[in-house]
């Protein structure tokens, strides 16, 4: 039994079990996350068991702790554990790591020439770090073994390469390793080469041997015409490309092209609008991917001034895999918009109908209550003991998940309004107690804010629907109080209003004074700390349930004021009191 001590990583005094798989298994994922979000340190401890462990841990375990760094900057020394691992694991770190010039040239030649191939697709290092990756391409594309004996035997044949009816050659000026080496410089267009060549060239007749020789001619030949062309002079007419297809992963990044330059449009990525003036697609496809959901026109725009820049109007149908059914990416093509195409303002839209926000909400409403509900299992550590560090994180989660269903109720509410589905029972219901027990709910953020309550309410009944009055006076509450100030008083205060009615006013917060009337109606800043959607959606949620019950709010230069039916005595006419 092998038990290690996490004082050193976590701060705290504690021993783990790392004598069974699973075992060894959290403690890779617990110290790799902990070490590469630098909440612990990369120490000679914490890499010594990564190297002690990682033959306990499946590749796939290993590769999946990798992956779920994106987003963060894990130092030098576990960026160098985790490169000199398999490919799958090291390749995701190696993509996004940011390293000093001197940590990236100490660890290139630790690396394999898998993995510096990795970093060669980056288009973010210094020029210091290409330049000394640069300085390893003969090491990394030479052949060595049976390979490169079997290269040597056709040197003579490549040195003066036979010609045959159907593949003309061109001589080859170097010798195979020289070859080999501008093979590899040429990789980005071997395809593309290939393609044109053969378009041109009549298949090879049977009993015809393959060539490595002729292959490398015709890339050389290509690559030679490619550099010989004019560079930055717009294409010609008959260049301009009028149409392409393509096909993206699930993350909507693009990886296959027909008929057009691939370079141009590879790793553009549905699921992000373009800025203005920027290359990319518009929101028709960042809002479709979004749902996976099928697409038309959508406008993509590539820039540059090759065969594919300019704009083009996509149209696309999502897939699913047929074995799981889960969403592959996205397959369709793309056109050059026509004379009467050219974009221009879109009219605006109408706003969701209130069936399709049901919808939305039920389709959220799923995910964020097992999110709440793990959660709170790891915070109470249901499934086990868990580390102080995540527990903070899970109550953090949990939180934050209850306050978005929260938000996700009022939008149900609100479509509910909207669409006259709100089922109301109308009933007495005591406004003192209600406003206490609510504001009571709401004292931490009054704490927060600095502000104080004070409650005047009298002894009123009224008749309305108790559910959707308790969300009512909830919510005009919470937006008075999260926009009071330092020091600021919000008076809450109940007074009959005539016959069959009584009114509860708030005073109006001086944070309401920018936008005087009704206007606080539309401000949607979504930085309210009483509701995730905005003030003006709360007031604007409050105003539709209040009149769903028959009553108003009343927004005032000083006052807010939500004005409600009340229990009538029959007998006396009188509004009336508990």
């Amino acid at each position: 039994m092998c038990i290690l001590r996490f004082d050193d990583v976590l701060g705290t005094v504690r021993t783990i079990d790392l004598s069974t798989p699973a075992a060894a298994q959290a403690a890779w994922r617990q110290i790799v996350d902990l070490v590469g979000r630098r909440r612990a340190p990369a120490d000679a401890w914490a890499l010594s068991t990564l190297e002690t462990i990682r033959a306990s841990v499946p590749v796939a375990a290993r590769a999946a702790s990798a992956r779920a760094l994106f987003g963060a900057t894990p130092p030098a020394a576990l960026v160098r554990v985790l490169a000199a691992d398999d490919i799958a694991v090291g390749a995701p770190v190696l993509r996004t790591a940011q390293l000093d010039d001197a940590d990236w040239i100490e660890l290139l030649p630790a690396l394999t020439p898998a993995a510096r191939a990795v970093l060669r697709h980056r288009r973010d290092l210094s020029a210091g770090t290409l330049r000394a990756l640069e300085s390893f391409g003969s090491v990394d594309f030479v052949l060595s073994g049976e390979v490169a004996e079997a290269a040597d035997v056709t040197t003579d044949v490549m040195a003066e390469p036979e010609p045959e009816p159907a593949v003309p050659s061109v001589p080859v000026e170097s010798g195979p390793f020289q070859s080999l080496g501008s093979i590899a410089k040429t990789l980005p267009v071997v395809s593309e080469a290939l393609r044109r060549e053969n378009d041109n060239e009549a298949p090879a007749a049977e009993g015809e041997v393959f060539r490595i020789a002729d292959v490398v001619a015709r890339i050389e030949a290509f690559q030679k015409r490619r550099d010989d062309e004019p560079k930055g002079r717009a294409p010609r007419p008959d260049q301009q490309r009028e149409s392409f297809r393509f096909e993206t992963d699930a993350a909507g990044v693009l990886r296959w092209a027909e008929g057009m330059p691939r370079e141009a449009i590879l790793g553009t990525t549905l699921a992000r609008q373009a800025s203005p003036a920027q290359s990319g697609v518009d929101g028709t496809a960042a809002g479709a991917f979004r749902r996976r959901a099928r697409f038309d026109a959508a406008h993509l725009v590539i820039g540059g001034a090759g065969p594919a820049a300019g704009r083009w109007l996509m149209s696309a149908v999502p897939i699913f895999d047929a074995a799981t059914g889960r969403f592959a990416g996205y397959r369709g093509s793309a056109r050059r918009p026509l004379s009467h195409e050219a974009p221009t303002r879109a009219p605006a839209a109408a706003g969701p109908s209130p069936d399709s926000l049901r919808q939305l909400v039920h389709e959220l409403r799923t995910p964020t209550n097992a999110i709440a509900g793990f959660s709170e299992m790891i915070e109470c550590q249901m499934l086990g003991p868990v580390d102080e560090v995540y527990r903070e994180q899970a109550a953090t989660m949990r939180d934050d998940a209850h306050r978005l269903l929260s938000a996700i109720d009022d939008v149900d509410v609100a479509a509910r309004v909207a669409g006259g589905a709100l089922p109301l029972s109308p009933q007495a219901v005591e406004i003192a107690p209600l406003v206490a027990r609510l504001a009571g709910d709401l004292h931490l953020l009054a704490e927060s804010r600095g502000a104080l309550v004070e409650i005047g309410a009298s002894s009123l009944v009224a008749l309305a629907d108790p559910a959707a009055l308790d969300r009512i006076v909830s919510r005009l509450l919470g937006a008075a109080i999260g926009a009071a100030a330092m020091g600021e008083t919000v008076a809450v205060r109940t007074l009959p209003a005539g016959t069959g009615r009584i009114a509860l006013a708030l005073t109006r917060p001086r944070a309401f004074d920018a936008h005087p009337g009704e206007a606080i109606l539309s401000v949607d800043d979504e930085d309210s700390p009483a509701s995730l959607l905005g003030v003006g959606f709360s007031l604007r949620l409050v105003r539709n349930l209040a009149r769903a019950v028959g009553g108003a709010l009343d927004i005032g230069d000083s006052e807010l004021t939500l004005h409600l039916p009340a229990v009538v005595d029959g007998e006396m006419g009188h509004t009336a009191s508990s």
